[in-house]
């Protein structure tokens, strides 16, 4: 779909993106369903053009996913979903995995705790095959003991985008767990869960006026893949179209309809 309509100074092309997707890494997500295989068949399925993986406080089936999408029209970002001291939950978009992995290292620095399998699931490594790796021990559901203006500091400092997840839901969300956005933390979006729809976030949420609002799905499920969606004007589906987007540079944008 060309843009040209609105005047902007290049062609560009409106792309669908759902920038917060769950793997089987994620103990909370359906073991037999979020593979890297899957995950890429169904976004595809889906109609998207760019998806970001983002399990609990690492990036190891980062790398398989993105090589599972190479030579399809779908492009991958490499992501992690860091949770704070304070119990706040961020989403790190980064240009290659190597990034990701940098930051997955710091956090795993300040990760305390095992995992309890019986508890809260498997955590699953997997490679481009769907073939089972690794399964990792440490508590990945649990929380940092990085302070959020740290893991917004941390994200930045390896060239990725700073999003706090989900503002709008009572549990992980900045709002409810701090109260308010500070004035030092730089944050590139504030996302917004499929439950509330923009406008409600900035009525609910006066601070969401003050910054770019996404949406995504956060899929633990297939089914979920694809439920909200954030709609782009871009050049092509990448991580440097995305920030550009993001920051509002050169008619790049968010459109502001989060419909499906």
């Amino acid at each position: 779909m060309s843009v040209r309509d609105r005047g902007l100074p290049v062609e560009l092309k409106v792309f669908r993106a759902d920038l917060h997707i769950h793997t089987v890494l994620s103990p909370c997500t359906e073991i037999a369903e979020m593979t890297p295989r899957a995950i890429v068949r169904t976004a595809l399925e889906k109609g998207l053009h760019l998806i970001a993986i983002c399990d609990h406080n690492s990036a190891r089936n980062t790398a398989a996913t993105i090589r599972v999408a190479r030579g399809s029209p779908l492009t991958v970002i490499a992501g992690l979903e860091i949770t704070s001291s304070e119990e706040v939950h961020f989403v790190g978009l980064f240009p290659t995995e190597h990034e990701a992995e940098a930051v997955q290292e710091e956090v795993y620095a300040r990760l305390f705790g095992q995992n309890n399998e019986e508890v809260f699931g498997y955590q699953v490594v997997v490679d481009e095959y769907d073939q089972v790796d690794d399964l990792d021990q440490r508590l990945l559901i649990g929380a940092t003991t990085l302070e959020s203006e740290s893991v917004v500091d941390l994200i930045h400092r390896f060239n990725g985008l700073a999003i706090a997840s989900h503002v709008d839901r009572s549990g992980f969300g900045i709002f409810s767990q701090l109260g308010f956005i500070p004035d030092t933390l730089r944050l590139d979006a504030l996302e917004v869960s499929r439950h509330t729809d923009w406008e409600t976030a900035r009525t609910r949420f006066p601070q969401c006026r003050q910054h770019r609002l996404i949406t995504s799905s956060d899929a633990h499920y297939l089914a979920d893949i694809g439920t909200a969606v954030t709609r782009l004007a871009l050049a092509e589906p990448s991580f440097e179209e995305l920030r550009r987007a993001l920051a509002g540079e050169d008619g790049r944008m968010v459109l502001e309809s989060n419909a499906h």
